[in-house]
């Protein structure tokens, strides 16, 4: 194969490729439809002209006829009135009118076959444009219908169920982290009360053992002297008056009891 024709297979591959590619079955189909249509006029224009062939050679043929009839008549007369030479004539007229109305009846025959096959053309056309009509609808739906199920097929192809999956698991993700973080913070709201308590109920039983010890002090005469016995009294110092108070209590209801 010679490098020509390499390269004229190439080009035609190439935009018989890009031509086929932008081809729209529906449209091209709607446009046959409206060519057959448009043939129909012309097509009825062209028989119409046939007919109208056929009609100019039958006004031809009974005109000669009647002249036939009327020379015929003519040449009776004349021979009657013993006009040999009129009659003559009126023969001569006559064979030559016979000869055209011979002809006319030819063309006739012709112009009446032929619009019958002209009509016969025309009905059959309008028949087979019905058809391809039909047919071309039909297709136009069918192809109409196979783009819908090529952008079904798009959409089925772009649609990615990993991707909304994906999406809930983060959503889910999301919505389980906030309510571990809430039930964490509960739990560390809950352990901030518990070692308050447990703090508090540790300093109380601090002060229990405080007071006990200096109940036992002083019974032991190990304690100066209170208030009452006229020595001075040191002011507590903040943050254990109350402490102070329930050592007073304890000192004076020990000594009640001695």
């Amino acid at each position: 194969m010679g490098l020509f024709s390499r390269i004229s297979r190439s080009v035609r591959a190439l935009f018989g490729g890009l031509i086929e590619s932008t081809e729209n079955p529906e449209l091209i189909l709607q446009q046959t439809i409206r060519d057959m249509r448009d043939r129909v006029p012309e097509l009825n224009n062209a028989v119409a002209q046939v007919m109208a062939t056929e009609k100019i050679y039958a006004r031809e043929k009974d005109r000669f006829d009647g002249q036939v009839v009327e020379l015929d008549s003519k040449i009776r007369a004349a021979v009657k009135l013993g006009r040999d030479d009129v009659a003559t004539s009126f023969i001569g007229q006559l064979q030559q009118t016979q000869a055209n109305l011979q002809r006319t009846t030819r063309l006739l025959e012709s112009a009446t076959q032929a619009s019958q096959q002209a009509l016969k053309a025309r009905d059959n056309y309008v028949l087979q444009m019905k058809k391809r009509t039909a047919e071309a609808i039909q297709l136009i739906g069918e192809s109409r219908q196979a783009k819908l199920q090529e952008q079904l097929a798009q959409t089925m192809e772009s649609f990615q169920i990993g991707d909304d999956a994906s999406t809930f698991d983060e959503m889910r993700d999301k919505i389980d982290r906030r309510a571990a973080t809430a039930e964490a913070k509960m739990q560390l709201g809950s352990a901030a009360v518990d070692n308050q308590i447990e703090e508090i109920e540790r300093e109380a039983l601090s002060m229990q053992l405080q007071e006990k010890l200096l109940a036992y002090k002083q019974e032991m005469g190990l304690l100066p002297a209170g208030p009452g016995d006229g020595a001075p009294q040191a002011l507590p110092a903040q943050g254990e008056s109350s402490a102070s108070g329930e050592t007073e209590k304890v000192v004076n209801n020990s000594n009640r009891i001695n």
